[in-house]
């Protein structure tokens, strides 16, 4: 299948590495022209430079704001007055015992999880709708089905994000727009390496660490590996082209698996 992205803009949030970063690369290689996000200016100007070094792009810029707050909303908007594919990525996660999260962490959570998304649709929405053409997608994550006990303010996060998804893509019902969250599943990025020395022994190497954390606390993959974000990125860049015009609404599985259902 041959993706052509040319001529269509997009935003990535939460580029600069792991699922993000592979995101930006394959819209990129698709022709689009990419704007890369991330909190800090020097890290997301690096992943620019890498991008185009590693795709052959000379349409990658940079977004560098904390979508989280007022401020660095309106400088992407700003910025990237106008986009054609929007991805909303940004995500934080950790472990913590559920009786040990207070209100904060679950405030903190579900603004940056949730609330930048939906500030994001809101103001990209009206443009693609009248442009009768446009591409919304979240990355939520099979947390958002199987709540996982060690992270249960994270799971709430992604099961929003999926009613999110739902809502909008009714709103845009009938534009040329599709609205659509993607599922991933367990994904091999330097923040899971970290999460995942969380749970086992930072004693043992990366392979028999993950081994370990597939076999105790995600045994529900089918693939019994963890994903790797070119693999979700697959997904994405699929669900931003023309041949996913019927795809709306939806919430696409990449999560090996995991999610034991045979619904989507």
């Amino acid at each position: 299948m041959h993706i052509d992205l040319s001529n269509r803009t997009a935003l990535v949030t939460g580029s600069t590495q792991g699922i993000g970063y592979a995101i930006a690369a394959g819209l990129a290689r698709s022709g689009a022209r990419v704007a890369v996000n991330g909190r800090r200016r020097e890290s997301t100007e690096d992943a620019v430079e890498k991008l185009r070094s590693e795709t052959g792009s000379d349409q990658v810029l940079a977004a560098p704001w904390d979508l989280a707050s007022d401020e660095g909303e309106r400088a992407v908007r700003e910025a990237v007055p106008s986009v054609d594919i929007l991805v909303n990525n940004l995500g934080i996660f950790g472990a913590i015992p559920p009786l040990e999260i207070d209100d904060a962490e679950w405030r903190r959570y579900f603004e940056v999880n949730v609330l930048t998304a939906v500030r994001l649709i809101r103001a990209y929405l009206p443009g693609m709708t009248e442009r009768g053409w446009g591409r919304v997608q979240s990355i939520a994550s099979d947390s958002a089905v199987v709540i996982p006990s060690e992270m249960i303010h994270y799971g709430m996060t992604k099961t929003s994000l999926l009613a999110v998804t739902r809502g909008f893509a009714k709103a845009a019902a009938g534009t040329g727009v599709t609205v659509n969250s993607v599922i991933a599943g367990p994904t091999h990025t330097a923040g899971v390496e970290d999460f995942v020395y969380q749970l086992v022994s930072r004693d043992l190497p990366w392979d028999e660490a993950q081994h370990e954390f597939m076999v105790k606390y995600r045994p529900q993959s089918l693939l019994q590996r963890l994903i790797q974000p070119e693999e979700i990125a697959n997904m994405v860049v699929y669900l931003s082209s023309p041949q996913a015009s019927a795809t709306t609404g939806g919430a696409l599985r990449v999560d090996g698996g995991y999610v034991d259902s045979i619904l989507p």
